[in-house]
């Protein structure tokens, strides 16, 4: 009763991989090959959670920094009232409008959520995905709405006069952005401070006062770990979330190396020895896609330093209908925070667009001891305004320079305009003699990255008919 075997579904006594020689008795594998793939195949399992558990964790990391400044209720609001500067460590934060955060619970039922006008804003979820936009990519288009926010599973009776919204969990992050007027923030904060209400919906006849907490300068940080406590931060998202919030792949990942909602994390001495070093290749590997990524359609241009956050224009992340573009999400989520439409869709004139660099013309790592100067060509197409925002390479968050905000753009006063309209702008460790006004100050020692930004943006810029230059290292 023998049939020819095909080699093909047999294994050899002896395999060499990068693991080393694993050795099979008849296909059964010794003690020690055993070892070496359980090993592995933990250490994987711990590199992956870090890869795909990562939005989750950022947000985890926001909601505690919320809560370190008082952010920790439905009615604190958290506004940058001088704006944002290089003190909070945010990823890619930007100084040029009036950041207000907020975290939402709705463990205890629906909260109403009322709007100012004239803001950028949206609610995503426990995990950073997207709930719904507020303001003027929002349905009430920039008037000043009321929303309700349902909590998960919710069958209640949902009362007329509101846009609705549902989110998988209990906890939200909720942000939006106003505007400055004339060089004044005074217009958006006045808005936020008279207009800005959350509130539970069973409180709707006597809705508690709102609480407004400037943190303009306050040193502070809301960005996720990349050692150990990663998966400590991790851990208690899954605790406080329900499963169905997010996808039952990942949080098997996370259940193999021993993050499990009801279930105390306790790995003991050799799993935490293997998630140390999986958290740092982890690391590693986001740091390798996000700012020497190899996915070409990435590129906004052939042969430019130029790239977009959100490649293929999907806030999904996703290649195809139903596929998932794992170093796409990887990517923006290692380098930025906001998950929306709006960042990502084509909507002229609305929102807003964003293109990253992290090399010069030469392909070279963008460096805070040399002199680098860009070229933006005429009729720069942001119909609101346009700015640079530089960026610490190891945090993300905004350089801290002599500076105090890292950044320069079209709403600053004394920016030099050439005749055509274009605009050159100088980086580096000093100014320039006669470029001073258009200057912005890196550090010897630190390596940087720029984010262009365009509110606003027009069709040359979809079109690419418009195309900033490369950062050329002066002479």
């Amino acid at each position: 009763m023998t049939t020819p075997i095909p080699d093909s579904i047999t294994t050899p006594g002896k395999v060499e991989t990068r693991l080393g020689t694993l050795n099979f008795v008849d296909g059964f594998p010794d003690e020690a090959t055993s070892e070496k793939i359980y090993d592995n195949l933990d250490f994987m399992r711990g590199v992956d959670a870090f890869l795909n558990a990562m939005p989750g964790a950022s947000v985890e990391a926001l909601r505690v920094g919320l809560a370190s400044q008082g952010a920790d209720n439905n009615q604190t609001v958290l506004i940058f009232e001088d704006l944002m500067d290089s003190h909070s460590l945010f990823l890619t934060g930007n100084t040029e409008s009036i950041y207000n955060l907020m975290w939402l619970d709705t463990k205890a039922g629906p909260l109403v959520i009322e709007t100012p006008p004239n803001i950028l804003g949206m609610i995503d979820t426990h995990w950073f995905e997207y709930v719904g936009d507020v303001g003027n990519a929002g349905p009430d288009h920039g008037k000043g709405g009321k929303y309700l926010l349902l909590p998960p599973g919710y069958q209640g009776e949902i009362p007329d006069g509101y846009f609705v919204l549902r989110s998988p969990t209990y906890g939200n992050l909720f942000f939006w952005r106003g505007f400055l007027e004339n060089g004044s923030t005074k217009t958006a904060v006045d808005n936020t401070r008279k207009f800005a209400k959350v509130y539970p919906l069973s409180d709707v006849a006597n809705p508690p006062p709102m609480k407004f907490i400037n943190v303009s300068g306050r040193e502070f940080n809301t960005i996720h770990s990349n050692d150990f406590h990663f998966y400590e931060e991790v851990n208690s998202l899954v605790q406080s979330e329900p499963n169905e919030a997010y996808h039952p792949e990942v949080l098997g990942q996370l259940a193999s190396i021993g993050i499990e909602k009801g279930k105390p994390f306790s790995p003991d001495e050799r799993m935490k020895k293997i998630l140390t070093e999986a958290v740092a290749v982890g690391n590693a590997t986001a740091r390798t896609i996000t700012f020497n990524t190899r996915m070409k359609e990435a590129y906004y241009y052939p042969d430019s330093a130029w790239f977009t956050g959100f490649i293929g224009g999907s806030y999904e992340f996703l290649q195809q209908p139903g596929v998932r573009y794992l170093d796409a999400r990887v990517l923006f989520h290692y380098y930025a925070t906001g998950i929306t439409p709006a960042m990502a869709i084509k909507r002229v004139g609305i929102g807003s667009q964003y293109a990253v660099a992290t090399t010069d013309s030469r392909k070279k790592p963008l460096d805070g001891s040399k002199t680098y100067k860009i070229h933006l060509p005429p009729n720069i197409p942001a119909k609101s305004f346009w700015s640079f925002v530089v960026y610490d390479n190891q945090t993300r968050s905004m350089l801290q320079t002599d500076q105090r905000y890292p950044s320069i753009g079209s709403d600053k006063k004394d920016l030099v305009v050439n005749a055509d309209s274009s605009v050159d702008v100088w980086f580096g460790p000093k100014a320039l003699v006669g470029h001073e006004a258009n200057w912005v100050q890196t550090v010897p020692g630190k390596g940087w990255n720029v984010l262009l930004r365009l509110y606003g943006p027009l069709e040359p810029w979809f079109d690419k008919s418009w195309k900033p230059g490369e950062f050329e290292p002066a002479k």
